[in-house]
């Protein structure tokens, strides 16, 4: 008897880029797409329609984004296989799409063979972490961790806030808003703000 196809789900906000993964796909022995989506609340809302075997996950999309939506499929769906794929590489997008729950997480520029083994890994329950991305996110896991109030407060640095203006924005005070610059400071182990929203950007922490 032959085995039932591997049912995929493609959530990309790119007709374009949709499509080829679609085309690809469909055009592979074993595999189906059973859902397109282009934001990511129709991600959500199409895999709890059709409960796909595999996800596959752009990281930018209206509406909900990549990650958030990963979470809130896992939360209803907790073994959903759900891999990432994105144009974007740096740690904290890394670190961040798994520790939402993703099984996988690919670049766009993947070879197609290597993004349909990782369909397949999936498929089976195990993850797929490429070397390079696993270096990228052990190099994550050692450093300090920002916390949510201090991930805040570097956004807005790097938006060019003076600290009266994130004391306005964040409804603290400037005593407070000193204390949390310090700490980014000795988190990233920077000595200014420039050094600090430059990290910010190539870790992907932020973007101007």
């Amino acid at each position: 008897m032959t085995a039932a196809p591997i049912r995929v789900l493609i959530a990309d906000d790119h007709a374009i880029v949709r499509n080829g993964l679609v085309r690809m796909v469909e055009l592979t022995d074993g595999m189906e797409v059973i859902a397109e989506a282009g934001t990511g609340l129709e991600a959500v809302t199409l895999f709890r329609q059709h409960q796909p075997d595999v996800a596959l996950m752009d990281l930018r999309m209206p509406e909900m984004n990549g990650v958030e939506a990963i979470v809130a499929i896992r939360q209803e769906f907790p073994n959903a296989q759900i891999a990432i794929l994105t144009t974007y590489d740096t740690d904290e997008d890394i670190f961040r799409g798994l520790q939402a729950g993703a099984k996988g997480y690919l670049l766009k520029d993947t070879k197609m063979s290597e993004l349909l083994d990782a369909i397949r890994t999936l498929h089976t329950g195990h993850r797929y972490i490429p070397p390079a991305v696993g270096a990228k996110l052990a190099e994550r896991m050692s450093q300090p961790q920002l916390s949510d109030r201090e991930l805040e407060v570097l956004r807005l640095m790097s938006a060019g806030k003076t600290n009266p203006e994130m004391c306005n924005d964040l409804c603290i005070s400037e005593s407070t808003i000193k204390f949390h610059i310090n700490n980014i400071f000795t988190k990233l182990g920077v000595s200014d703000r420039t050094q600090a929203v430059v990290i910010a950007i190539k870790r992907g922490i932020t973007n101007l």
